[in-house]
């Protein structure tokens, strides 16, 4: 939708963050836009607009009442024109680089993560971007119809926010395991009126085609993804949209990949995550490597900023993280109490029981590595579920539902992360400022 500002419409390759503050997000890769140039530059001087600028080469900067020198080369960052600065240009010094964040206007470096299947919702993601920082919609086991109507409300709210998707990297499962597992597990579903052995093996790829439409067409700020690095030409798409790509790798091979694609920034998740581990290559359980000796060995592998994941509860946390060369860290599990959380009301007891159930990485849920607190499922079939998503996803599925709907929580995949002791009920935005104290 076309933005208007100052009674002019800017080009639909300006993206919203802040229409109440009239911020927009545009890629320098679309500056050639018919009009972008025209008006912009008329209400860039003016001082009625703020703008962030991303290029190919994932170089940032923003400003307000600024003018953007379009003969600077892509691959470097583009020349600010301080209009008070009466020095010749060859004596001018740009300002220091920004983060990509930064230049959003991410304020306070802690992110509320993606938690697909209920747990993040467009209040927790508001609430984020109210504390200042970002919160991500996850896009993972929703239609496209779904998607696009978070999205508009987060975008109706006027704040900065994030859109995960799962890129597909699929895990077909052995026909005859799948049968085998489904007898497993079918008394489960039978303690609430459902039949396992009536679920058709499903392998699907999540609407991904559908969904990448969406944010092509009605661009959003930021999106990132999981499982797997997108076709290089879908990351170029979004970027030339005027969208920062965020890309979930946990080791440094996967960051290498993630970098040759064109992703602007990397998500770095540690084991200690809870939910799905990011890995490409679920066949195998991911190394129990510490999150900041992980940031370490990416950091020495590619350049691109860091994003600190896994494990992060605390303000102590998050210090060592930054220390380590994260340039912002992001946090989930912490979240699945705050008052805007979706999380069940099973899940939200399981996580302020009395004792600490622990957690534990299975695919007995799913058919690819995750973690969550132990409970009764997770303990009698994570060393019997075959490898296989997202057909034991859609096997396991109707039976969490009724598990929910039963409040039962040893029938429901409790993801959570090693720091779930952490979590506490209260405003997500208090959560995350406490998280950053000790910045």
């Amino acid at each position: 939708m076309a933005a208007t500002v100052g009674a002019e419409t800017l080009p639909a390759v300006a993206v919203p963050v802040d229409q109440a503050k009239n911020a927009y997000w545009v890629h320098l890769d679309s500056l050639d836009h018919p009009g972008w140039g025209e008006v912009a530059a008329r209400q860039l001087d003016a001082g009625l607009l703020s703008v962030g600028f991303t290029c190919s080469q994932g170089r940032h900067d923003s400003g307000r009442g600024t003018g953007v020198s379009q003969s600077s080369p892509i691959r470097s960052r583009p020349t600010v024109r301080q209009h008070d600065d009466k020095r010749h240009p060859a004596e001018r010094q740009a300002p220091p680089m920004t983060s990509a964040l930064s230049s959003l206007g991410v304020s306070t470096p802690v992110l509320a993560a993606p938690m697909a299947g209920g747990p993040s919702t467009s209040a927790l993601v508001i609430a984020a971007a109210g504390a200042g920082g970002l919160g991500f919609l996850a896009g993972g086991y929703k239609d496209v119809e779904a998607l696009a109507e978070e999205i508009d409300q987060v975008r109706s709210s006027g704040v900065l926010f994030g859109v995960n998707l799962f890129a597909p990297n699929p895990l077909p499962v052995d026909p005859a395991e799948f049968r085998r597992y489904a007898r497993t597990i079918a008394p489960e579903g039978q303690a609430h009126g459902v039949d396992l052995l009536a679920v058709g093996t499903v392998e699907d790829d999540d609407h991904w085609s559908d969904k990448i439409e969406l944010l092509l067409s009605r661009p959003v700020p930021v999106v990132s993804f999981t499982f797997a690095v997108p076709d290089p030409a879908v990351i170029t798409s979004l970027r030339a949209a005027g969208t920062l790509v965020i890309q979930t790798v946990t080791s440094p091979s996967e960051a290498l990949l993630a970098a040759e694609a064109g992703a602007d920034m990397l998500v770095v998740q540690a084991p200690a995550a809870g939910g799905h581990s990011g890995t490409f290559t679920p066949q195998r359980t991911p190394a129990d490597i510490p999150l900041p000796r992980l940031l370490g060995e990416v950091r020495r592998n590619v350049s691109l900023p860091l994003i600190a994941a896994g494990g992060l509860a605390t303000p102590t946390d998050v210090v060592q993280s930054m220390r380590a060369g994260a340039t912002a860290a992001m946090v989930g599990t912490v979240l699945l109490l705050a008052d805007e959380s979706g999380a069940s009301l099973p899940h939200r007891a399981a996580l302020t029981g009395p004792a600490d159930r622990g957690t534990v990485v299975t695919r007995a849920f799913t058919g690819r590595p995750a973690r969550a607190l132990r409970n009764r499922f997770t303990d009698r079939y994570t060393d019997l579920a075959p490898l296989g998503y997202p057909a034991l996803h859609h096997l396991t599925s109707p039976m969490r539902r009724a598990a929910i709907a039963a409040q039962d929580p040893e029938r429901i995949n409790l993801w959570a992360g090693t720091g779930h002791r952490h979590a506490t009920a209260e405003p997500a935005a208090r959560i995350l400022r406490t998280l950053v104290s000790r910045l």
